[in-house]
């Protein structure tokens, strides 16, 4: 059975004091709930990793990063490396992450060293693909998820690709407020579980964690996390604030 996973991404938001405690009152939270087969990842920025871990060594979460550069170590001014997450027990890393796609232009290639460089030293990537809205109005949104996985991914062997987690966010729903419907989701998310399934197994397929991520919220993360190949949520703005946050938690 695969695991379901609800996801925060914090992207650059949170003064040290304010990370502090939102870090501590979702651990408070989760202390309260019981989670079957799912997991809580919180991904705070760099800065504040070390911090998250020292509270998720007691508590009921898991701590992830927003980004990597893939190489070990070199002359990469301000960059981190995962040989540097690694050594603080780091168990994921998003990867592909549309505003990084868009702002600092990282292509299907380079993504695709981030992912080698991910898994070499066990640490799970939380792969991110989407299309914008004029790929969606066009009727190209299934091709490019296609594109996106087969240059990025789909040189995995199947050991290796059992370790990915796939993120689907369509761009023209992160931080809009416009989410896209149950049926919407579903039907790409099902698209990916096939192209999987295509590319190794069905028994790989079954069991590769599927995200839903853009504008999903309180409200509305139960009807879609009840698709039956929705497996959670990568949450941007919704996981700043514990309460909304711990409802998303609530509908795994």
């Amino acid at each position: 059975m695969r695991k379901k996973i609800v996801a925060g991404n914090w992207k650059m938001n949170k003064t040290f004091s304010e990370a502090e405690t939102l870090i501590t009152e979702i651990a408070d939270a989760l202390d309260e709930v019981t989670l079957t087969n799912a997991e809580v990842v919180l991904c705070p920025p760099a800065l504040y990793i070390e911090m998250a871990m020292d509270v998720a060594f007691e508590s009921n979460f898991t701590v992830g990063a927003q980004n990597i550069y893939p190489e070990d170590s070199g002359a990469f001014t301000g960059e981190i490396s995962p040989l540097m997450l690694k050594e603080l027990n780091v168990a994921y890393c998003i990867i592909g992450h549309s505003e990084r796609r868009k702002y600092f232009n990282e292509t299907h290639q380079f993504l695709m060293k981030k992912v080698d460089a991910l898994l070499k030293h066990g640490i799970r990537p939380i792969f991110c693909c989407g299309e914008i809205l004029s790929e969606r109005e066009a009727n190209q949104h299934f091709k490019v998820v296609n594109d996106q996985l087969v240059e990025s991914l789909f040189h995995l062997t199947t050991e290796a690709f059992r370790n990915v987690v796939i993120a689907y966010e369509p761009v023209w729903a992160i931080g809009t407020g416009v989410t896209a419907s149950k049926e919407q989701a579903q039907e790409m998310h099902a698209y990916i579980r096939g192209l999987v399934a295509k590319k190794y197994d069905a028994k790989t397929a079954d069991e590769t964690t599927i995200l839903y991520g853009g504008s999903c919220n309180g409200k509305n993360a139960g009807e879609l996390f009840a698709q039956p190949d929705v497996d959670g949520g990568l949450i941007g703005g919704a996981s700043l604030k514990t309460d909304e946050f711990m409802q998303i938690v609530s509908a795994l």
